[in-house]
């Protein structure tokens, strides 16, 4: 099958207003919302795990359209023009529309399925120290077990001894619980943003219908679109299975979003020859 548009714009009106919406949201995040306002944009808008108090249904769309830098939005932004235009020219713009909200959704409930999954022990373990907490005489088995399970403090080592001898109401336990709650509450309260999602469901809509397009890596090197998305997607599936401390990429969101661009494209292409034939 051959894709012909009848015309090829460089900025077709969908990917336009797309980026008009993603760069005044950015804008409102910078400019509102700060600590001294008493709203944060990031809270009300930006997705979060289905534990949290912040969790609310139109995160699920919200977040698409809210970026945590300079960095984060201008490479969402340059893939969308890139690979979104030829799309939107492809399809026209009610379809592209269409596939860039399905993506994103479908990435968002992927990020959401493995966030809720990683958020079960630290949930159930935390449940316990409160529980121990709150008894007379505790042995703080339950706090030791989450410094075991739970990179928290540094020196977690030096902790856990002190706490095998320490009994449960001193001082310094309760400012040790007092800060693991603190923990407890930015970890599952942390926000995830971003049309990267989306973005690798366009990638991978890209590659399912231009496999031997090129795409210049750094100006330079010339990739065929199929290796750079089957490369790219490697990466992410590595990253997500690792989850290692400190990675603050939402990994599986991405997965999430190309497995869903290919299974749509993939379906409309099925649906497309039927009509012709």
């Amino acid at each position: 099958m051959e894709f012909r548009p009848s015309r090829f714009e460089i900025l077709p009106p969908a990917v336009k207003n797309l980026l008009i919406i993603n760069v005044l949201c950015f804008l409102a995040q910078k400019t509102f919302g700060g600590f001294n306002s008493g709203f944060s944009i990031d809270d009300t808008f930006a997705l979060h795990a289905w534990q949290s108090s912040l969790f609310r249904p139109w995160q699920l769309v919200t977040h698409l359209f809210l970026h945590g830098g300079l960095s984060h939005i201008f490479l969402n932004m340059l893939a969308l023009w890139m690979f979104g235009s030829v799309l939107e020219n492809v399809w026209g713009s009610k379809r592209f529309l269409t596939f860039y909200l399905i993506c994103g959704l479908g990435a968002a409930l992927m990020h959401l399925l493995f966030l809720s999954y990683e958020m079960i022990p630290l949930v159930r373990d935390y449940t316990a120290v409160m529980q121990e907490h709150a008894m007379p005489n505790s042995n703080n088995s339950a706090l030791i077990s989450f410094l075991q399970h739970h990179d928290v403090f540094k020196s977690q080592d030096q902790m856990i001894d002190a706490l095998r001898v320490m009994p449960g109401n001193h001082p310094q336990v309760n400012q040790l619980v007092d800060s693991l709650a603190s923990y407890y509450d930015n970890t599952l309260n942390s926000a995830t943003l971003g049309a990267s999602g989306a973005v690798f469901g366009i990638l991978a809509a890209f590659g399912y219908l231009f496999p031997n397009t090129y795409i210049y890596l750094y100006m330079l090197i010339p990739v065929k679109a199929k290796w750079f998305v089957l490369f790219y997607g490697a990466v992410e599936l590595y990253e997500g299975i690792r989850n290692s401390a400190g990675d603050n990429v939402a990994h599986w969101a991405h997965i999430g979003g190309a497995i869903v661009g290919l299974l749509v494209v993939i379906t409309w292409n099925k649906t497309n020859r039927r009509t012709m034939y």
